[in-house]
């Protein structure tokens, strides 16, 4: 109970100081006073309450989605290669995301709500095309096969987007500034808009955290346990697929988020579930909020896409799990 409780403790703090350095740290200095007295310097107020404040919770609300979604599909897939960037799901909302941009698509009920649920519904669909086609291939489900299945996927739906791109007119820059990745000048309408598909993905995930730990054992111990397991995989899959689609449709692309938070949390915390979620949740929403910081301060006064410093961070881990798990298996071979 002690490492669980220093988990959480050092967890928050460090998520609670990187909001205030991704607050506080800029081309205007933000005292802390303005959080009680805007008098005090009120240029300094506006800039807290109307940009800096809601693109630091733009940030970490994408990257705890993002987080806790891959955390989710590493323990389903018992892999921990997968994320929504590498198993193609980050493509497919992409994908629909763009398409509601290209075609303009609008739905008079939900109004700015079109863009999330098109992307989501573009992230659903590759996640159980590319489930499907894996097994199809190889009922195993091995690491190689469903990597190899999201990249074919990811290359498809990537080439479907150039090609709207190719095409687009006036809409070109929203699309590409769009796809680079980034949650600058978005606003509180964005954050609006993302809280309430983090809440429901994130409760289904919950939900099912004791049965992603009993899945850890394989499937046919799961259901001799009494798990559901059809179940479970559907409420999984659709939890992480809305995350990861209501955080691609706010934000763009941003790949290895989920890739490397829930590596590097059950490295450092264990793979219990109960905790693994809630922890990556955390951590992700710290790690993209320090990218986002680092993305607008470290070519001042250009500002680089956030998905360039994750990229940069995550590719090199990438890279170090996949040789650790194909040296482990040389050896056990």
């Amino acid at each position: 109970m002690k490492k669980i409780a220093l988990a959480y403790t050092l967890t928050c703090t460090l998520l609670l100081i990187s909001i205030w350095c991704g607050v506080a740290i800029g081309s205007v200095h933000i005292p802390l006073e303005v959080l009680w007295n805007e008098a005090v310097d009120e240029t300094a107020a506006n800039i807290f309450w109307k940009i800096r404040l809601p693109r630091v919770l733009l940030a970490g609300l994408v990257g705890a989605s993002l987080a806790i979604a891959g955390a989710a599909f590493q323990g389903l897939l018992k892999n921990p290669l997968a994320d929504p960037y590498t198993l193609g799901v980050s493509s497919g909302a992409s994908v629909g995301a763009v398409l509601t941009i290209f075609f303009s698509i609008s739905i008079p009920v939900v109004g700015l709500y079109a863009l999330p649920i098109f992307s989501m519904i573009g992230a659903i669909i590759t996640m159980v095309v590319v489930m499907s086609f894996a097994r199809l291939v190889d009922r195993s489900l091995k690491m190689e096969t469903l990597i190899l299945t999201g990249v074919i996927f990811s290359s498809f739906l990537g080439s479907l987007i150039s090609l709207m791109i190719a095409l687009s007119g006036e809409e070109l820059r929203q699309v590409i500034g769009w796809l680079l990745g980034s949650v600058s000048m978005r606003g509180w309408p964005y954050v609006q808009m993302i809280i309430p598909f983090v809440i429901v993905g994130s409760i289904m995930l919950w939900t099912q955290r004791r049965e992603l730990n009993v899945l850890l054992y394989g499937e046919e111990r799961a259901k001799h346990l009494g798990v559901n397991v059809k179940r479970s995989k559907y409420l999984i899959l659709a939890g992480g697929s809305m995350l990861t689609g209501a955080a691609v449709a706010v934000s763009g692309t941003i790949g290895f988020v989920g890739l490397v938070v829930p590596h590097m949390t059950r490295m450092i915390w264990g793979s219990d579930h109960r905790h693994l979620l809630p922890l990556s949740f955390f951590n992700g929403a710290t790690l993209l909020i320090i990218c986002d910081l680092v993305a607008r301060t470290i070519i001042v006064p250009r500002e680089l896409p956030i998905g360039v410093i994750t990229a940069f961070i995550g590719a090199p881990v990438f890279s170090y799990i996949f040789y650790k798990q194909r040296r482990s298996k040389g050896v056990r071979a």
